[in-house]
C-alpha cells in the first residue's frame, strides 16, 4: 500500500484512507445536552488581558466550508475581556480571548463574516469571507438533472455479460433515458416511486454487453485517449426537458480475463509497506490486505478503481496503479494449498508455512482465541499438518473447502491473539501467530515494551488560540512516557521533536521493536456542518478485536479523569491501527477547537491528567491479561 498522507490543515487526524470531510474519523451524532465545559475536570481557561487581536483561525480566509446551513468558526481576540459578534450575533468569549462561534450559514456561494470586537471604547472589525463547497441546488426549475449525480462517469472496463449499474438524479416523475452516441437509448427508472421523498427523484438503469465510444485497451496497460462523443441524458416531464452529457466510455472485457500482480511500490522507494488494500466496493472502507506479489483476475475498472475476482462470489478494489499486468498469463484454475508446517519462534509466538501453487489472495481474521485464514481460488490439499515444537502456542489447526474456490484454515491457540502478520516467500503464506505473553500479576507493566506516538505532524489540528495539535502530542507524549517508566514499562516514543514523521514508519517501528502495545496520542476535531458544543468529548479507536479491551480501559480513564463526554470506543478504519503486531490504539481525548480544551493542553495540569488516564488505561489493561481483577 502506497503510503498516503491525508494532511487535514487545521482539523482532523492523518486518516490514510479516509473518506469523509477533514476531521475527527467519524461525525458523532448531533445528540443535544449542555455545554462540554458544563463538567469538565479540566484546569480553569487562563485570562488574558492583552492588546486586541481580532484573529479567524478556521475556516481560512477563501477556503471551502462543506456544510448546509450552519457550521463553526473559531479564533481569538487577544483579551478575554472583549466581546464578539459575527453578523450581528453576540458570541462567547473565553477568558484568555478565544472564541468558538456556530453560526448560521447565508444560502449565498460566497459566505461573508462581518466580525466586530470591543474592549472599552476599543473597536476592530473584520470581513472574513469562505466560499461553500459546490452542492447541487434543484431550485425551482420544471424539470431538473443533478449533473454531479450520474455514475458512473470517466472510464470503465467490465465485464459483457454482466449489467453495469446506472444511476442519476432528476426530477419527480420525469422521465429519464440515456441516448448513446450511436443513437440508441437506454431507459433509468425511479428507484422507488412509492418511496417517500427525497428518493423519489433517484433513478437507475443499466448497460449491458455495450461499449460506448472508442476502446479503452486492456484494464492494465495503456489508454487509448481519442476523443469520442458522450452519451446524453435526457429527462422529460410534460412539455419540458432536460439534457446534459454523461462523461462516460466503457469497453466490454475480453473473455479471457488479465492477471494482475500487485505491487504497492513499483518504483521501489522503500517508503510503502509492502500491501496493497482491497474494498468491496470502489472508495469503501479497506476489507483485504494483499502482501506484494498477490495475484488475482481482473474482473473490471473504473477510472482508478481495480476490480479483482477474488473468487466466483468474491471481488475486491484496489489502486489500479498498485497492480501490473501478470508476465505469467492467466493462473490455474485454482491455487493448491498444500502440508502446512508450524514452527516455534519464541515463548509466545509460532511461526507457520502455507505452500501454494502460487501466490492466490487471501484475508485472514481473527477472534479472542483463533485466527483464520481464507483463500480465494484455491483448493485445499493438506497431507499432513506439521505442528513440531510449537511451545504450546498453536493448539490446533483444521482445514476445509469452504466453498469450491475457496480454502479456509482455522488456527486455535491456547491463549489469547495478541497479533499476526504475513508475508510471501515465494509461494509460501508465511503466517505468525502472536499469543498473549506472561504478565507479572504483580506488577503488570513490568519489563512491558510500549510504544507511544505522539500523533502528527505532518497534518494536525489548530486550536483558536494556535496550539497546534502535534506540539500538544507531543508534552502528553512525554509525560506519558515518564508515567509509565515508573509503572515499570519500557517506552519508545516515534518521534522526541517537531521533525514530520510519516504513518507507516512509526508502524514498522513498533513492529521492529516487537513492542507489546501501540498507543497514538492525539486531539480531535470535527468537519464542517457539525455542532462542536453537542458533538465533543473522549473517544479511542481501535481496529482489530485485540485490541478493544485496551480501548475500553483507556476510554474509561480518559472520562473519569478529564470530565469529559463519553463517545465511546470505535473501531476505525486507520492507518496506524491496522498494520499492527500488537493490541494498538488511538486516543482522542480533548478537542482542538474547544478554547477550555486547547486551553487545558498548555497547562502541565492538563498534560498530565490526559497522560496519566492513558498510563492508567494501559495499566487496567495489563492487569487484567495477567488475571487479576481489577475494580
Amino acid at each position: 500500500m502506497k503510503f498516503r498522507v491525508a494532511a487535514l490543515g487545521l482539523h482532523g487526524c492523518l486518516l490514510a484512507a479516509c473518506a469523509r470531510s477533514p476531521g475527527s474519523p467519524a461525525p458523532w451524532p448531533d445528540e443535544g445536552g449542555a455545554s462540554p465545559e458544563a463538567d469538565s475536570a479540566l484546569p480553569p481557561v487562563p485570562s488574558v488581558d492583552g492588546p486586541l487581536d481580532l484573529r479567524v483561525v478556521y475556516p481560512p480566509e477563501g477556503s471551502l466550508v462543506s456544510a448546509v446551513d450552519s457550521s463553526f468558526l473559531f479564533g481569538s481576540l487577544g483579551s478575554g475581556l472583549a466581546t464578539l459578534t459575527i453578523n450581528g450575533a453576540p458570541v462567547e468569549v473565553w477568558p484568555n480571548g478565544t472564541w468558538l462561534a456556530w453560526v448560521a450559514l447565508p444560502p449565498d456561494t460566497l459566505l461573508r463574516f462581518a466580525l466586530e470586537a470591543r474592549r472599552d471604547d476599543e473597536v476592530v472589525r473584520l470581513e472574513h469571507e469562505a466560499r461553500r463547497a459546490p452542492r447541487f441546488a434543484p431550485g425551482t426549475a420544471p424539470i431538473w438533472i443533478d449533473s454531479t449525480s450520474l455514475t458512473p462517469r470517466g472510464e470503465v472496463w467490465w465485464p459483457a455479460a454482466e449489467p453495469l449499474p446506472l444511476r442519476a438524479r432528476a426530477r419527480e416523475g420525469a422521465r429519464l433515458r440515456l441516448i448513446l452516441p450511436d443513437g440508441r437509448a437506454v431507459p433509468l427508472h425511479p428507484l422507488d416511486p412509492a418511496a417517500d421523498l427525497p428518493q423519489r427523484d433517484r433513478f437507475a438503469g443499466a448497460l449491458v454487453g455495450t461499449s460506448v465510444g472508442s476502446d479503452l485497451g486492456p484494464p492494465l496497460g495503456g489508454v487509448t485517449r481519442r476523443d469520442t462523443a458522450s452519451p446524453v441524458l435526457e429527462a422529460v416531464l410534460g412539455r419540458d426537458t432536460a439534457r446534459v452529457r454523461w462523461p462516460l466510455r466503457v469497453t466490454l472485457l475480453q473473455s479471457l480475463p488479465q492477471v494482475a500482480t500487485l505491487d504497492d511500490d513499483p518504483r521501489r522507494t522503500g517508503l510503502t509497506d509492502g500491501v496493497t488494500v482491497g474494498r468491496a466496493l470502489p472508495g469503501g472502507t479497506y476489507h483485504w490486505f494483499f502482501p506484494a506479489g498477490t495475484r488475482a483476475a481482473v474482473r473490471g475498472r473504473i477510472n482508478a478503481d481495480l476490480r479483482l475476482g477474488l473468487s466466483a462470489t468474491a471481488d475486491a478494489w484496489v489502486a489500479a496503479d498498485e497492480a501490473v499486468p501478470s508476465p505469467m498469463g492467466v493462473p490455474p484454475e485454482r491455487a493448491v494449498v498444500g502440508s502446512i508446517t508450524s514452527t516455534a519462534i519464541g515463548p509466545d509466538r509460532v511461526q507457520v508455512r502455507i505452500p501454494l501453487s502460487y501466490r492466490a489472495p487471501f484475508r485472514v481474521d481473527e477472534s479472542e482465541l483463533e485466527v483464520v485464514v481464507r483463500f480465494y481460488r484455491a483448493a485445499a490439499d493438506p497431507n499432513w499438518i506439521r505442528y513440531g515444537a510449537t511451545g504450546g502456542v498453536l493448539q490446533r489447526v483444521q482445514w476445509s473447502q469452504a466453498a469450491s474456490d475457496e480454502v479456509e484454515l482455522r488456527f486455535t491457540l491456547d491463549r489469547s491473539v495478541w497479533g499476526y502478520r504475513s508475508r510471501w516467500q515465494g509461494d509460501d503464506l508465511l503466517l505468525e501467530l502472536r499469543g498473549k505473553p506472561e504478565i507479572d500479576r504483580r506488577n503488570p507493566a513490568r519489563g512491558r515494551l510500549i510504544v507511544v506516538d505522539p500523533g502528527h505532524p505532518p497534518g494536525g489540528a489548530i486550536g483558536p488560540g494556535g496550539l497546534s495539535e502535534a506540539v500538544a502530542n507531543l508534552d502528553i507524549a512525554f509525560r506519558l512516557r515518564d508515567l509509565l517508566h515508573e509503572a515499570g514499562a519500557r517506552v519508545v516514543l516515534t518521534r522526541s521533536d517537531s521533525a514530520a514523521v510519516d504513518l507507516w514508519p512509526r508502524v514498522r517501528l513498533a513492529d521492529s521493536l516487537d513492542a507489546d502495545l501501540l498507543v497514538s496520542i492525539h486531539n480531535n476535531a470535527l468537519p464542517d456542518g457539525v455542532n462542536p458544543f453537542r458533538n465533543s468529548g473522549a473517544s479511542v479507536f481501535y481496529f482489530h478485536p485485540r485490541s478493544v479491551a485496551l480501548a475500553r480501559e483507556v476510554q474509561q480513564q480518559l472520562v473519569a479523569r478529564l470530565g469529559v463526554r463519553d463517545l465511546g470506543i470505535a473501531r476505525g478504519d486507520l492507518a496506524l491501527l491496522r498494520g499492527t503486531w500488537m493490541p494498538a490504539v488511538l486516543t482522542e481525548g480533548l478537542f482542538m477547537m474547544l478554547p477550555s480544551h486547547e486551553a487545558a493542553l498548555r497547562t502541565p495540569a492538563g498534560q498530565e491528567a490526559y497522560a496519566r488516564a492513558v498510563s492508567d488505561g494501559i495499566v487496567r489493561f495489563l492487569a487484567t491479561q495477567a488475571g487479576r481483577e481489577v475494580p
